[in-house]
C-alpha cells in the first residue's frame, strides 16, 4: 500500500508536468501570430484542462486519470488547430484601417481597430475562402467617414457593397481594391471624380455608383470589356459622354438620367444594350437608329431632335501609305524629346511656323493695299488741290525778275513803233478761289468764220502789258486752274480781252 501510494504521486507529478509542456507549446504556437484574443482563450481553455484533469485524477485513479489526460489532449488539439484559422495579414491590416475610417462604428460586432481575425471570429459583413477576405457587404448600417486609404490589399476581395450609408463627403480613394467583379457605393456623399483605379479592374461587371455628388467621370473604360451594368445616375456629371463607352462591349444596362450630360449619345449606338436611360440630361441632336430598337430606351428631359438623323458620312477608301524613303539619321540635340512626345512637338512647331507664316503675309498684303489707297487719295488730291495753300506765287515771280527786256511789236493803231521796257514786277496776289466773278463779262456767243492763216498776226506783250491787263494777275481775272497753269482774263487799252 505505501509503495501503490508512492507511484501514486508520481504518477500525478509526471501528468503536471505534462501539462504544463502542453500549455506552453499550445501558447507558444497560437501567440506565434499576433492574436491576443486566441491566445487568451487558448490560454484559458489549458488552464482548465490541467485542474480539471489533475482533479479527475485524485479522485477516480489511474482509469479516471487517463481518460482525462485523452479529453484534455484533444482540447489542446483543437485549440492549437484553431489558432491557425487566422486571416491574412494584409487583409487583417487593411480591415482595421476601414474600421477606423468610418470611426470605429459599434453596430458593427466582432470588428476592431487592432489586429483580430476577421474570418477565424466572423466579423459581421465579412465573408471568407479559406483565409482571404472575398466579399465585404455592409449596405444600409448608417455608416460614415469614408474608404480605406490602403484597401488595395485587399487582393482577394470580389465583392464591395457599402450602398445607402453616409460615407463620403469626399473623392472616393485611389486605392481601391483591384480585383473586385461588383463595386457598390450608391446612395452616399462622394464628390469630386471618379477614381483611376477603377479603369484598372478588368474583372469588374457591376458598377453602381449612383446618388452621389460625383461631378467628373474621367475617360477611363477602354480595359472595362466585361462590364455588364453601368449606373452612374443622379449625380452632376456634365460634357460629353467618354470616347471610351465604345470599348464596354459586354455593356447590357446603363442609367445616365439626371445629370448634365451634354452633346450627342452616338458613342453608345454601337453597345449590345438592353436597358438604357438618358433621361434629365442637356443632350442634343438625334437618337440612333440602332438605340431606338431597345425595349427598354428612355429619352425624355433633353433637347433631341425628332426629325430623321442625317445618314452617315459615306466610308472613305484608306489611301495606300507611301513607302517612306531612308532617311540619314539626325544628330542628336538638347533639344530633341525622346518618343511619340518629340515628334508631336515637331509636329507643333511646324503648323506653328506654318499659321506665322500665313500671318505675316496677310500683314504684307494689307500693307501694301493701305499704301495703295493712300497714295490713290493723295494723287486725287494733288489733281484737285487748293492753288492757294499748295502753290505759292513766289517761282513766278523770280521768273519774272530773270526776264529781260522784250521788244514787242503794237498793232494797235496804224503806225508801227517799237520800244524797250524795263521795270520791276510784282508777283500776283493770293487768290480767293471761293469768291465768285461776274459770268456776263465772258462772251457766251461763239462766233464761226473763216480765217486766212497768212492773215494772222499774232501780238506780243511784255510781262509789265500782261499785268496791267490783268491787275496784276488779280482774283478778279482768275477763271480757273488747268493741266498747264491757271487762267486769267487779261483787258488791253484796245478794249480787247483775252484768256491767258
Amino acid at each position: 500500500g505505501k509503495e501503490g501510494h508512492v507511484s501514486t504521486e508520481k504518477k500525478e507529478k509526471v501528468m503536471i508536468y505534462l501539462f504544463r509542456s502542453i500549455s506552453y507549446w499550445a501558447l507558444q504556437r497560437c501567440c506565434c501570430v499576433p492574436r491576443a484574443s486566441a491566445c487568451l482563450q487558448t490560454g484559458a481553455a489549458v488552464t482548465n484542462a490541467a485542474a480539471t484533469t489533475t482533479a479527475t485524477t485524485k479522485m477516480r485513479g489511474r482509469r479516471g486519470g487517463a481518460a482525462a489526460i485523452g479529453a484534455a489532449l484533444l482540447f489542446l488539439a483543437a485549440a492549437s488547430l484553431g489558432a491557425h484559422a487566422n486571416t491574412d495579414s494584409n487583409d487583417v491590416t487593411a480591415l482595421n484601417v476601414f474600421y477606423t475610417t468610418m470611426n470605429h462604428p459599434p453596430q458593427l460586432k466582432n470588428w476592431v481597430s487592432q489586429n483580430g481575425d476577421p474570418c477565424g471570429q466572423s466579423w459581421q459583413g465579412i465573408t471568407c475562402s479559406g483565409s482571404r477576405v472575398t466579399a465585404i457587404n455592409l449596405p444600409g448600417m448608417s455608416l460614415n467617414g469614408t474608404l480605406g486609404y490602403n484597401m488595395n490589399l485587399l487582393t482577394a476581395l470580389v465583392q464591395l457593397d457599402m450602398s445607402n450609408n453616409n460615407l463620403g463627403g469626399s473623392d472616393i480613394p485611389y486605392n481601391l481594391p483591384p480585383n473586385l467583379e461588383k463595386l457598390n457605393l450608391a446612395g452616399n456623399h462622394f464628390t469630386g471624380t471618379t477614381p483611376y483605379s477603377i479603369s484598372q479592374m478588368v474583372a469588374l461587371k457591376d458598377l453602381n455608383l449612383a446618388h452621389n455628388q460625383l461631378s467628373t467621370i474621367s475617360d477611363m473604360f477602354n480595359q472595362l470589356t466585361n462590364l455588364t451594368t453601368m449606373d452612374i445616375s443622379f449625380n452632376t456629371f456634365s460634357g460629353n459622354i467618354p470616347q471610351s463607352f465604345n470599348s464596354i462591349t459586354s455593356l447590357k444596362t446603363l442609367y445616365l438620367q439626371n445629370n448634365q450630360f451634354s452633346g450627342t449619345i452616338d458613342v453608345l449606338a454601337n453597345l449590345p444594350l438592353t436597358d438604357l436611360n438618358v433621361a434629365n440630361n442637356q443632350f442634343t441632336g438625334w437618337v440612333p437608329d440602332k438605340l431606338k430598337k431597345i425595349s427598354s430606351l428612355q429619352t425624355t428631359g433633353n433637347s433631341f431632335s425628332n426629325g430623321p438623323a442625317p445618314p452617315p458620312p459615306p466610308a472613305t477608301n484608306p489611301t495606300p501609305t507611301p513607302t517612306p524613303m531612308p532617311q540619314r539619321p539626325a544628330l542628336p540635340s538638347s533639344n530633341d524629346n525622346n518618343g511619340p512626345s518629340g515628334s508631336g512637338s515637331k509636329h507643333s512647331k511646324l503648323q506653328g511656323g506654318a499659321i506665322a507664316g500665313i500671318v505675316i503675309c496677310l500683314l504684307v498684303l494689307g500693307a501694301m493695299f493701305a499704301f495703295f489707297v493712300i497714295k490713290r487719295k493723295s494723287w486725287k488730291l494733288s489733281r484737285g488741290r487748293d492753288p492757294e495753300q499748295k502753290e505759292p506765287l513766289s517761282p513766278l515771280a523770280s521768273g519774272f525778275k530773270q526776264m529781260k527786256s522784250i521788244k514787242i511789236i503794237s498793232t494797235t493803231g496804224k503806225d508801227q513803233f517799237q520800244k524797250t521796257v524795263s521795270m520791276s514786277l510784282k508777283p500776283p496776289t493770293k487768290i480767293d478761289l471761293h469768291k465768285s466773278f461776274d459770268e456776263n463779262d465772258l462772251t457766251t456767243k461763239s462766233v464761226t468764220r473763216k480765217i486766212s492763216l497768212s492773215s494772222i498776226k499774232i501780238p506780243a506783250y511784255t510781262v509789265a502789258d500782261l499785268q496791267i491787263a490783268t491787275g496784276s494777275f488779280s482774283a478778279d481775272h482768275f477763271i480757273s486752274e488747268g493741266s498747264f497753269g491757271r487762267v486769267f482774263r487779261a483787258q488791253f487799252n484796245d478794249q480787247k480781252r483775252s484768256w491767258l
